[in-house]
C-alpha cells in the first residue's frame, strides 16, 4: 500500500512528532509498505513567531496539489494542523477523499501560554480541523477522554514505542558532576513548564538536554544548571543513561516519548500526575507522579533501574506501526 503522510513537523526539527513519524515510517517500510512524507523541507518557509526553530511552509496549496496527484497514494494521513495540514485537508475535502489525522500537540494550551485566547475558542478551531477525518489518532486514554469531552469524534488509539537497543543502561561515568544528577530532555519552551524543575531545591546537579526559544533566557536565570544543548543518537542515549532521575515538569504533553527513553535507559521518572505521565507511568512503579515535584524526585531516586528497564521493554514501535496502519482509510 502507498501511504502518504503530510506533516508540518519534520526534519530538521527535533521533537516527539518528528521522531514518531520517522520511526513509524521505518517500521511500516519493514512490513513492505511504501511511505512518502511531505514536510516543510520541500517548500519555501518562514519561522514560526516566538519559535524560529519551527519553519512554516509558504504557498503550500498549489505545489502540494501537484505532489499529491503525482504520488497517487492509496491513503493520506495528515499529521499536523499547520499550513501543510490545512492544504492537504482542503485538497481531500474538495475531492471527497477520505483521510486520517493525529492529535500530537495540545495547541489550545500552547496558544494560551502565549496569548490571551480562550481555550474554548482554540478547541473549537482545532475540532473543526479534525472533524472530517475518518479517524483522529491519539496516543493515550486520557487525551482521548479530554477530546471526547470537547466534542471530538472518530477517535482511534495510536500508541508509541521506544528504541530499547539505543536507549539502554550504560556506564554513568559519562557525566562527572556531583550526584544525584537530575535531568530534563526535550524542547526548551514555555509550554514545557521547565522552571518548575529548574527552581527545585534538590541536591546534586541539574541537567537540561535540548534547545528551544526559552533557552537563552533560562540559561541566564539559572547559571548553575548544566545546559547541554540538543543531542542526538548515541550521544543523547549516553546523557539519558548517565542521569539518576529524569524530571518531566510538563503539564501539556499528549504522551512524552522522553519518558520511555529515560525508562529504557534504566532511569526512573519524576513528573506531575497529569495526562501524558499518567498514561505512560501510572501503576508502573517505574517512577513517581506527585503534585509536589520535589517529593516526586526524592521518591523516584529510590526506584531500582532494573524496574524501569523492564517496564520500558513492554513498549514496541512495531506495535505502534501496526496500530497506525489499522487506523488508515484506503481510498484507491
Amino acid at each position: 500500500m502507498n501511504i502518504l503522510i503530510v506533516t508540518d513537523a519534520w526534519h530538521p526539527q527535533v521533537n516527539g512528532v518528528v521522531r514518531t513519524i520517522d520511526t513509524v515510517r521505518a517500521e511500516l517500510e519493514k512490513m513492505g509498505q511504501t511511505v512518502e512524507v511531505i514536510g516543510p523541507d520541500r517548500f519555501r518557509t518562514v519561522p514560526l513567531p516566538t519559535y524560529p526553530e519551527i519553519r512554516l511552509a509558504l504557498g503550500a496549496g498549489r505545489r502540494l496539489k501537484g505532489m499529491l496527484e503525482g504520488l497517487r497514494p492509496d491513503c493520506i494521513h495528515i499529521a499536523t494542523e499547520g499550513p501543510l495540514g490545512h492544504a492537504a485537508r482542503r485538497y481531500c475535502l474538495k475531492r471527497n477523499i477520505p483521510f486520517t489525522t493525529a492529535y500530537h500537540t495540545r495547541f489550545p494550551e500552547y496558544i494560551r501560554d502565549r496569548a490571551p485566547v480562550p481555550l474554548a475558542l482554540s478547541y473549537a478551531i482545532v475540532r473543526r480541523f479534525h472533524d472530517p477525518a475518518s479517524a483522529v489518532m491519539v496516543a493515550t486514554p486520557s487525551i482521548e477522554k479530554a477530546l471526547k469531552d470537547r466534542g471530538f469524534r472518530n477517535i482511534r488509539r495510536w500508541t508509541r514505542g521506544v528504541d530499547t537497543e539505543l536507549f539502554r543502561p550504560r556506564d554513568k561515568s559519562f557525566l562527572t558532576d556531583p550526584r544525584p544528577i537530575s535531568m530534563y530532555v526535550g524542547r526548551v519552551a514555555v509550554e514545557k513548564n521547565l522552571e518548575d524543575f529548574l527552581k527545585l531545591d534538590i541536591p546534586g546537579t541539574k541537567y537540561v538536554v535540548g534547545d528551544g526559544p526559552a533557552r537563552e533566557e533560562l540559561q541566564k536565570k539559572y547559571p548553575n544548571v548544566r545546559w547541554a544543548g540538543a543531542q542526538h543518537g548515541e550521544n543523547l542515549a549516553r546523557y539519558y543513561a548517565a542521569a539518576d532521575v529524569f524530571v518531566f515538569p510538563s503539564r501539556s504533553d499528549t504522551f512524552g516519548l522522553v519518558l520511555l527513553e529515560a525508562l529504557a535507559s534504566g532511569v526512573p521518572v519524576a513528573a506531575y500526575p497529569v495526562p501524558g505521565p499518567l498514561d505512560v507511568m501510572d501503576g508502573s512503579a517505574a517512577g513517581c507522579l506527585d503534585v509536589d515535584l520535589k517529593r516526586a524526585v526524592e521518591t523516584a531516586l529510590t526506584i531500582p533501574p532494573e524496574r524501569c528497564r523492564e517496564y520500558a521493554l513492554t513498549f514496541s514501535w512495531k506495535a505502534s506501526a501496526e496500530q497506525f496502519l489499522s487506523n488508515l482509510r484506503p481510498f484507491t
